[in-house]
C-alpha cells in the first residue's frame, strides 16, 4: 500500500467517489498538457508568455464575418503554435481514466473548459464543452452545432441550415456569451451532483470557476486534482497533487475498475 501523502489522498478521493450517487467532473487545460497542448495560463502558458489576446474577438466577428471566414478558410495550422499542437494531440491516460470512470457508472458527466475534442476521442459520452469544440461549427442565433467536417460551406459567410443565422467556429471567443444550452446544462449538472472532481483547472475563468463553489454550497464533496494550488484548494475535501496522466489512472486503480486496463492495454 502506498503510504505517501499522494497515496493517502487518492484513497480518500476513491472513498468519496465510491460513496457518491452522482459524481461529475469539471476539467481544465491541465489535463491536455500531457497531450502536448500548452495551457493558456500558469507556468508555460501561451498567454503567460505572449499576453492575452484582444478581448473583443466576438465583436470583430460580428462586424465582419466575411473577413473571419476568409481567414479561417485560408489559414495554415502550422503557422500557429496552439493550433498545430491541437492538430497533433491525442488523448492521454488522464482522458481515458475519466472515460473509464463514466463506463463504470461512477462519473455521470464531464464539464470541460477545453476545445480540443480529446474527451470525445477518449470515449466520453456525457459531456458539456462549455467553451465549444474547435472541430465543430455553431450558429450564433439558435446554437445549432455540427462537426466542421460534415458542414459544407457554400456561400461565405455561411448560414445556419436551421434558422439562417450566422455560423462560426464552435469555440467561444473573447466577448462572446457562453451558448445558452451549454450553460444551462452546466448549472443543471452542478446542482445535481453530490461529488465534483475539479481536474486541471486554474479556477480563474468564470463562470466555470463558480461551479465548484455552487456545488459545495449545496453540500457536494470536492476533490481537486492538479499539479498546482488553485483558489479552490482550501475549499476541497481532498487535494491530489501530481501529473494528471498519473493521478487519474491511479484513482481508477484505487477504485478497482478493470475496464480501464482493458481499454488501455
Amino acid at each position: 500500500m502506498d503510504e505517501s501523502p499522494q497515496g493517502e489522498a487518492l484513497r480518500n478521493a476513491a472513498t468519496l467517489v465510491r460513496a457518491s450517487t452522482y459524481a461529475i467532473a469539471l476539467v481544465g487545460a491541465g489535463i491536455s498538457v500531457e497531450s502536448g497542448i500548452p495551457p493558456f495560463r500558469g507556468t508555460g502558458g501561451l498567454w503567460t508568455k505572449r499576453g492575452e489576446p484582444p478581448l473583443d474577438g466576438y465583436q470583430r466577428f460580428l462586424r465582419d464575418p466575411l473577413a473571419y471566414w476568409q481567414e479561417r478558410l485560408t489559414a495554415s495550422p502550422a503557422e500557429d503554435e496552439f493550433v498545430a499542437a491541437l492538430d497533433r494531440a491525442q488523448p492521454n491516460p488522464a482522458h481515458h481514466a475519466l472515460a473509464a470512470l463514466e463506463r463504470a457508472g461512477l462519473l455521470h458527466h464531464v464539464i470541460t473548459q477545453n476545445v480540443d475534442d480529446l474527451h470525445r476521442r477518449a470515449g466520453q459520452q456525457h459531456l458539456t464543452e462549455i467553451h465549444g469544440n474547435r472541430h465543430w461549427v455553431r450558429c450564433v442565433n439558435c446554437c445549432w452545432r455540427m462537426p466542421s467536417a460534415e458542414f459544407l460551406v457554400g456561400s461565405v459567410p455561411p448560414s445556419c441550415p436551421e434558422c439562417g443565422g450566422l455560423v462560426k467556429s464552435d469555440t467561444v471567443m473573447f466577448g462572446e456569451p457562453i451558448p445558452g444550452p451549454a450553460l444551462e446544462r452546466c448549472y443543471l449538472e452542478t446542482e445535481r451532483c453530490d461529488c465534483m472532481l475539479v481536474v486541471g483547472t486554474s479556477a480563474q475563468v468564470y463562470p466555470a470557476a463558480d461551479f465548484p463553489v455552487i456545488a459545495r454550497q449545496r453540500g457536494a464533496t470536492l476533490i481537486e486534482m492538479n499539479l498546482e494550488e488553485t483558489p479552490l484548494s482550501d475549499l476541497c475535501d481532498v487535494v491530489v497533487r501530481g501529473r494528471l496522466a498519473e493521478t487519474l489512472p491511479a484513482l481508477v486503480r484505487a477504485l478497482d475498475i478493470e475496464s480501464f486496463f482493458e481499454r488501455t492495454s
